[in-house]
């Protein structure tokens, strides 16, 4: 068994990423591709995935491939110390995926809380659930298997997934008696605000359907716009009221947001008291009263607009070398295609259904007919 590091992450490409996704995983696989202590990391774009729920509406996935694509690079992904790659041109992770379904029952795919909340989100009833979506745990351990990654950077919301991974893994080496798949290990955010940043109105998912998403790809103006229609306390009318922080948006972003320099940079263009120099000064004094939503809301479109104002500028870079942006993807998809194809190799090999290239196998048929 290798002991390399590979690290495997992706995404759906259902719509442009937001800012729920960047402090979610983007950022830190930024921070991890740069830091560079891996011998391999892949990025997928997961259309075949995304078409589990989206069978009727492949348009949908086709115009998002090179959105997700774009907002990628725009983060700083880098091509040249990853590999970018599109799922559906990698055939192998079906069929790996085929052998696979016979690793797991059906009660245990119930039982998979991930797959309860995404099924109760899409409001699929019944039986009415698709198979590929409602197996779709299945194929994502193949995703991870199939390049042997070993560290995946997740949200909370998908340890499930990886728990059914190494339960398929183990399976696989118990059953066909070898060690070629390896368990995967989360990496998850290191700042709790981060899990699952809540959507701008205060709802807990961050979703382009429910409008209160913040694009990594909104321009200054869009992005001001939305921080000062954000949900903040409702309770809080005048700036003399007291304020509650729990259950703020505004908070919670500057949570996930706020650098050590914030105040420093900020804090007077936002027109803050000298005073409230960190982020604890700034909610004691928005709890006690006597500090507006509006020099809040400044504070945290201040950090946010900086944070982004790289992003939109890499993005521009890209959005005018479309071409350039199709071929990365190209070359990474066929670069992770030979990769899943050794894995794909091995695991025939520990079935025994590499029939034409075990000799052995064929010259015990000859010696037994020979012998009849």
């Amino acid at each position: 068994m290798s002991n390399k590091k590979i690290i495997l992450t992706g995404d759906r490409p259902t719509g442009r990423l937001h800012i729920g996704h960047y402090v979610g995983s983007l950022r830190r696989r930024v921070q991890i591709q740069n830091e560079g202590n891996f011998d391999k990391m892949y990025v997928m774009i997961a259309d075949a995935q995304a078409l589990t729920d989206n069978f009727d509406n492949p348009e949908k996935i086709r115009e998002n491939i090179i959105e997700v694509a774009l907002d990628y690079l725009s983060v700083g992904l880098d091509p040249s110390k990853i590999t970018l790659f599109v799922q559906s041109y990698v055939k192998e992770l079906t069929e790996i995926t085929f052998y696979y379904m016979n690793l797991v029952t059906i009660a245990r795919l119930h039982r998979n809380p991930t797959v309860k909340s995404e099924i109760e989100m899409r409001q699929f009833g019944g039986e009415s659930i698709p198979a590929g979506f409602f197996t779709y745990p299945v194929s994502q351990a193949a995703d991870i298997t199939a390049f042997k990654g070993n560290i995946i950077p997740v949200g909370d919301d998908q340890l499930p997934m990886l728990e059914q991974t190494r339960e398929i893994v183990r399976s696989f080496n118990r059953i066909y008696d070898t060690d070629i798949l390896v368990e995967p290990k989360e990496v998850l955010p290191d700042n709790e605000a981060c899990m699952r940043l809540p959507g701008t109105d205060g709802k807990a998912k961050m979703s382009k359907s429910l409008g209160n998403c913040i694009y990594l790809s909104d321009s200054s103006e869009e992005l001001k716009k939305k921080i000062m229609g954000m949900y903040t306390d409702p309770n809080h009318i005048q700036v003399s009221d007291p304020g509650q922080v729990e259950g703020n948006m505004v908070f919670t972003y500057l949570d996930a947001f706020i650098k050590e320099d914030s105040f420093e940079k900020y804090a007077e263009i936002a027109k803050l008291d000298k005073e409230d120099d960190t982020l604890d000064k700034l909610k004691e004094h928005y709890k006690r009263g006597g500090l507006g939503d509006v020099k809040v809301k400044n504070f945290l479109y201040q950090i946010l607009d900086a944070e982004l104002a790289p992003i939109r500028e890499r993005r521009k870079y890209y959005e005018a070398r479309i071409e350039e942006v199709y071929k990365i993807l190209e070359d990474g998809s066929k670069e992770a295609q030979k990769e899943a194809a050794k894995t794909l190799n091995e695991m025939k090999n520990a079935m025994k259904i590499n029939y034409f290239e075990d000799k052995d196998l064929i010259a015990s048929h000859v010696k037994k007919y020979e012998n009849k």
